[in-house]
Order: C-alpha cells, then structure tokens, then sequence
C-alpha cells in the first residue's frame, strides 16, 4: 500500500474517531483541554499502541505533525460547535463505523510491513481501531464501548483479517476497500438490529 494512501486512510480515521472523543468529553462537562485530550487520544491512542507493539518507535504520531494538529483541530472545533455536532450524532455513528474500517485496514497493514503474519497483524489492525476508544471510556469514566454496546471489535477484527491477507497475497490496492466495507456493514448492522456477543448462560442483559 503507498504512503500516500495510507496516510489518507490514517489522518480520516483520526479525525472520524477525534469527534466521537470530543464529543464524549463535552458530555462530561469538560473544559476545552480536556474535551482537547480526549479527541487525541481517542484519534491517536491506538495507532500509538500499534507503533510500540512493533516497535515503530517512536510513534508515526510523534513523527508527523499533521497526526497532531488533525484530532487537535477537530476536537477544539467540536468543543465550540457541538450543538450542530450533536444534531447530527446519526451521521456520526456512521462516521465511527467508517473509522472503524479505515483503521483496521492500515493498522493491519502497516503491522504486517513489519513482519507480523497474517493473523497477528489483523489482532493489531483489530486493536489500532479499538485502542483509542478503549482509552477514552476508561479516562470518562465509562464501560468501554467495546464490553457493553453492540458488536465494535468483532467487525473490526474482520476487517482487519481481510487486509492482512490481501497484503500478504499482494493483491491490487482497491481490493482494500472490501475490507473497510465489510467493517463498516457489519458494525452498521449491528447498530440497526442490536447484534451484541453472547452472556454467559443465566446471565441476562441489564
């Protein structure tokens, strides 16, 4: 997969995953460098656990000022329009699942160009779009996404593992897309019907 392309891919998703923390933080009546904090670390959080787990050190995020000033701008322009954002949280939902499906594929990809194979890079496309919402409901203070709400990670991961193989198999860069399009339905399904990972037997649903 180019450069160029990838970058594309990572600066879309940051921005698409920088609303949705931003957002989070203006919920919690935070003041603009926490709502500021959130949109990073929710656009950054797992790409930068990704780079240490391969030892991309230091991190892309660190390395290219624009992984900086993208969930920087994005989450400040969140904290002082979030009436407008907020009518619109449909569309975000939408947006998150497109984050979701950007980030499994470049995480996937750039784990494999380290020289991880197939099934280990897709866990780490998995965790690069799971990683940074994980760290923002724990510094919000609420249950993760990922352990309560409909299907996120499971989508995520499949995404990820279709990646991972058609860059192992080298296959043309606009296959990729069926990857982030498999992602994204499925998490959209699973918003629209309620899909949610079974609960140990006689345990019910609060």
């Amino acid at each position: 997969m180019s450069d160029v392309f990838l970058l594309v891919l990572d600066l879309g998703g940051i921005a698409v995953f920088a609303m949705t923390g931003a957002l989070v933080g203006v919920r919690k009546e935070l003041d603009g460098f926490g709502v500021a904090v959130l949109a990073i670390i929710t656009g950054l959080g797992g790409g930068v656990l990704r780079d240490v787990l391969i030892g991309a050190v230091p991190p892309m995020a660190l390395n290219d000022w624009r992984y900086l000033v993208v969930p920087t701008v994005t989450g400040i322009g969140v904290f002082y329009f979030h009436p407008m954002v907020g009518r619109v949280e449909k569309q975000i939902a939408v947006l998150d699942a497109i984050g979701l499906g950007l980030f499994c594929v470049t995480g996937a990809v750039k784990a494999e160009d380290f020289g991880l194979g197939i099934v280990p890079a897709a866990l780490l496309g998995m965790v690069t779009a799971v990683g940074g919402g994980l760290m923002r409901d724990v510094l919000a203070g609420r249950v993760p996404v990922i352990f309560k709400d409909e299907l996120y990670a499971t989508p995520a991961l499949a995404g990820a593992l279709i990646a991972a193989t058609l860059h192992y198999y080298e296959v043309q860069q606009g296959w990729y897309s069926v990857a982030v399009g498999v992602c994204i339905v499925w998490r959209l399904l699973a918003v629209k019907r309620g899909w949610q990972a079974p609960l140990p037997p006689g345990i019910d649903r609060g």
